[in-house]
């Protein structure tokens, strides 16, 4: 079941992802939490940060989980989504290394590495709440169509989609690394609670085909419409109304 809530502008879409993941986490102080890296949930987490430090929600005792990074590179590289989970969450909610389950960008193993990944997350019991952006072609994480449900953690070829996408963020096309690590499909339309964040009128087709587009593995975010449990927050420019 899909709840769609439409906010006004990407403050609002912010403030109400934040409440989102605040009731979760005060549920199930030990939650196991996926978060996305991009801009689009970055307002969130800020908002997040800001309910930390006036002590209306608490991180300690979650289980911070990485979505996915570019292979081939170091934790310092600036294009590492592990350094940029750190930046924008890890440090500023407080939390520990015991908190961090991390994808290893730099692996010489992505298979290894995936499956170390996956039996962290069984460990777990699953996930508890999954934060996912909306990729332009409708990825979730870097699974890059065609994904089925069932795609596992692994490494994956971006495709010229997301690598134009992607150039924005690093400066150029020639920047963007080639290949990714992703958590599978299988694992995250596994969780539990799902919010996926839509902002602005570039996601607005995308949106769409997701929400009532058919179920189809070259749009791996239209397997959400299966899914028990999916709060969907955008804004009015990535959903004006039923005429989207």
């Amino acid at each position: 079941m899909i709840n769609l809530i439409v906010a006004d502008n990407y403050e609002a879409m912010s403030r109400e992802a934040a409440k989102w993941l605040q009731a979760i986490v005060q549920d199930k102080p030990a939650a196991s939490v996926v978060l996305a890296m991009g801009n689009t949930p970055m307002g969130m987490y800020g908002a997040l940060t800001e309910m930390r430090e006036r002590g209306e929600v608490s991180f300690e005792s979650i289980r911070a989980f990485q979505l996915d990074g570019y292979l081939g590179i170091t934790r310092e590289d600036p294009r590492s989504l592990e350094g940029w989970l750190r930046r924008s969450v890890a440090e500023p909610w407080g939390l520990r290394e015991d908190q961090l389950v991390l994808l290893d960008e730099n692996t010489s193993d992505p298979e290894a590495t995936a499956r170390e990944y996956d039996a962290k997350v069984r460990e777990a019991g699953g996930f508890d709440a999954t934060v996912l952006g909306l990729g332009p072609n409708g990825h979730l994480g870097f699974n890059e169509p065609p994904s089925p449900a069932d795609a596992p953690t692994r490494a994956v070829p971006l495709t010229e989609r997301s690598l134009h996408s992607n150039a924005v963020y690093w400066g150029g096309l020639d920047r963007v690394p080639r290949h990714s690590l992703t958590a599978g499909m299988d694992v995250l339309l596994g969780s539990k609670q799902v919010l996926l964040l839509a902002s602005g009128e570039g996601k607005r087709d995308i949106l769409r085909r997701t929400l009532r587009g058919e179920i189809t593995e070259l749009v791996p975010s239209s397997f959400l419409q299966r899914h028990a449990d999916v709060t969907v927050i955008a804004d009015k420019a990535a959903w004006p109304g039923d005429e989207a």
